[in-house]
């Protein structure tokens, strides 16, 4: 299982993180797909998105280095974004700069969440805070440029892109892409490229679903635990291969989750495009997983709070880790990505609710 597992999630080579660093580049492995010759298009004609022959390849053959990145406190508030040194906000700094921007959310509290049942892949919207949990998100990624956005294909996730969204200085509109068949995609056309300049494509995807909970799906979790034994259900819960009874280990969820970043959404990274995630504890697991280059045993201990992003950069096929964004009216830290040569400032701050293995910034 864990074998065909790698195989798929294009083998990571998954170590340890260093404590020692500040926030990290992760460089990419060396076994992932080959997109030089690759082609990427969404074939809705809603937005036509195509991403041409990519030059070179997303995969470093450099091994998997962790390099420090020092950050310094500026004297520039985000409360003020004309002051910041391009003098346009952080949207125009990370375009200038050709790097792109990853933003990994969560969905907010759901209906199940708050009952204290095992929801997987059944579809349960947000409850009232979930509501503003994703207002917030949206609130403190408001600075933080956005062209594509992926859900999965569960209604709590998608509510928490578009409530997300409604906090967005770029105020443009998210369109669900509907691509089922020629009748959704012909009827979903908009024939103002004016207002397709103000739109940014939501694509939904099964493979970033939920891991499925097989026979615990509608359970309460703590008369579960009574039913079936403390360990049983830990071990169900928190396990890397172990599934429930007609379930997904979340393994098996890391194959669909990863394999469909892989294909999907470093593609549209590589060209340059900032793209939000909203999505689920497990797949957002998974992705991390393979970002970080996490080992099973710590993945399994990672644990992400509902309603709150996580921000990476994506330059030169790596990605550095940014942790949390603060909200626009507050007072931030900014940090240089010197290990990779980036001239842009990116807004960093770690929320305490975030109980990873993320190592603090090192402030100077």
């Amino acid at each position: 299982m864990i074998a065909s597992m790698d195989a798929a999630v294009c083998n990571p080579s998954l170590g340890p993180s260093s404590s020692s660093s500040s926030c990290y580049v992760s460089s990419r492995p060396s076994f992932c797909p080959d997109l030089r010759r690759s082609s990427v298009r969404l074939s809705s004609e809603v937005f036509k998105v195509k991403i041409g022959r990519l030059e070179r390849s997303l995969c470093r053959s450099s091994g998997n280095k962790l390099s420090a990145v020092i950050a310094s406190a500026s004297q520039t508030s985000v409360s003020d974004p004309i002051s910041t040194p391009s003098r346009n906000d952080l949207s125009d700094s990370l375009k200038k700069s050709n790097e792109a921007s990853l933003i990994l959310i969560r969905h907010g509290e759901s209906l199940w969440n708050e009952k204290n049942l095992f929801t997987g892949s059944v579809d349960v919207p947000l409850t009232k805070k979930g509501v503003e949990e994703a207002i917030q998100a949206g609130k403190r990624i408001s600075n933080i440029p956005v062209d594509m956005i992926y859900t999965s294909s569960l209604i709590r996730a998608q509510m928490t892109a578009m409530l997300a969204m409604t906090e967005h200085r770029q105020q443009k509109v998210p369109i669900i892409l509907h691509d089922e068949n020629e009748r959704a995609r012909t009827w979903g056309r908009i024939f103002s490229e004016e207002t397709k300049k103000q739109s940014i494509p939501v694509v939904t995807a099964w493979q970033l679903n939920e891991r499925m909970y097989g026979e615990l799906q509608g359970l309460n979790k703590q008369e579960t635990v009574e039913r079936y034994g403390k360990e049983q259900v830990h071990e169900w819960r928190r396990s890397y291969d172990i599934p429930p009874p007609n379930g997904e280990s979340l393994a098996m969820c890391a194959q669909r989750a990863v394999t469909y970043f892989c294909d999907e959404i470093e593609p549209q990274l590589f060209n340059g495009k900032n793209v939000m995630i909203a999505a689920h504890g497990n797949s957002l697991r998974s992705i991390i997983m393979y970002l970080d280059k996490l080992t099973t045993q710590e993945v399994i201990s990672l644990e992400l709070s509902t309603g709150v992003p996580l921000l990476y950069i994506f330059k030169e096929g790596r990605f550095v880790r940014r942790g949390s964004p603060v909200g626009p009216t507050e007072a931030g830290v900014y940090a240089y990505t010197g290990a990779i040569k980036c001239t842009s400032l990116v807004l960093v701050h770690l929320h305490s609710s975030l109980t990873m293995r993320i190592p603090p910034l090192v402030i100077i």
